[in-house]
């Protein structure tokens, strides 16, 4: 199942939209900016009906 999710780049700071995957469950993995091109790491964690994305540069 695919949701829309907004997320801040931790590079430029420009808010960006994705499409994250939740039938796949808890997820870490590496996109690039579709702004500034850099690569953002995202974790999602999804738990039932709930879920949640963090992002993270890099260095972080």
């Amino acid at each position: 199942m695919l949701e829309a999710a907004l997320y801040e780049c931790p590079y430029c700071g420009e808010e960006v939209e994705t499409s994250v995957d939740l039938s796949a469950g808890d997820q870490t993995y590496i996109e690039d900016c579709q702004v500034c091109c850099r690569p953002i790491t995202f974790v999602l964690q999804v738990h039932e009906d709930e879920w949640h994305l963090e992002v993270f540069s890099e260095n972080e």
